[in-house]
């Protein structure tokens, strides 16, 4: 008699399950942010569909340690933890950020159908090639982070034509041979990635308060984009220096290693 590969495994006891379920329905409640952010931008509320993409960011931040955490792919074989992500992260990281640059005025609206094409199309191609990471975990071409352009563009409001322009330039970057750090993968740079990362949201989620003095806002604006320039030269310097080695492990090391850490 042929097992059932959708069957729970039985050492999986019922608060186990429900606790992958529940990391599933977290991560998919990204969808619910998706349509709450659509109605903001349909109602020009554009600063609180900004807020709801980043709360939609800010689950795609954890639910892989959840995740993993909770040994999902054990407890809910039957859920493709991976392809639900790359449903949910195509609504807020590409569609509802173009309709957001569309709506909101950031390119030339001569242009908007054109541009708005070239980033479906393109980040379709990002998130369908076998190959989006490199074994160390860096993103290969510019990993169609639209929600954060949506976010630059609105803050910056450095007017269409220039929208136009980044627009273009990174919808080219979604096919050049370069690279893009995770900040929450890659281990080269030890903690800093993370930290930079979370700078970054501290200083980028206040730009969307309208009330503060010129002052304060440019040091906002400034930290942003410094720390997010930084992320961006380390996934440079990642392409300028080429993979590094990959150490391999003798099964003796490897049990010494466990030995340590368990």
């Amino acid at each position: 008699m042929q097992s059932d590969p959708t069957r729970v495994p039985s050492r999986a006891g019922a608060p186990a399950v429900l606790l992958g379920w529940a990391v599933h329905l977290f991560t998919a409640s990204g969808t619910v942010f998706a349509l709450l952010a659509v109605l903001a931008i349909l109602e020009d509320d554009l600063r609180l569909a900004l807020l709801w993409l980043l709360a939609a960011l800010a689950v795609d931040g954890v639910d892989g340690t959840l995740a993993r955490w909770a040994k999902v792919k054990e407890r809910v074989p039957r859920i493709d933890g991976a392809t639900l992500d790359l449903v949910v992260d195509y609504l807020n990281y590409v569609f509802v950020p173009t309709l957001f640059i569309w709506r909101a005025g950031l390119v030339p609206a001569d242009w908007a159908l054109w541009l708005a094409a070239a980033i479906l199309l393109s980040s379709l191609y990002v998130f369908a090639r076998a190959d989006m990471k490199s074994e160390d975990s860096y993103f290969r071409g510019f990993p169609a982070l639209w929600n954060v352009v949506a976010l630059y563009l609105y803050a910056t409001q450095l007017g269409p034509q220039a929208g136009a322009g980044i627009v273009l330039l990174l919808v080219l970057l979604s096919f050049a041979p370069v690279h893009f750090v995770h900040p929450f993968r890659v281990r080269d740079y030890g903690v800093w990635l993370p930290v930079l990362a979370i700078v970054w949201a501290a200083s980028s989620t206040p730009l969307l308060w309208p009330d503060w003095s010129p002052e304060i806002r440019s040091a906002l604006l400034w930290t942003s984009a410094v720390s997010g320039l930084t992320l961006i030269a380390m996934g440079l310097l990642r392409t300028l220096r080429g993979p590094r080695p990959i150490r391999t492990v003798s099964p003796a090391e490897a049990a010494a290693e466990g030995s340590v850490r368990g």
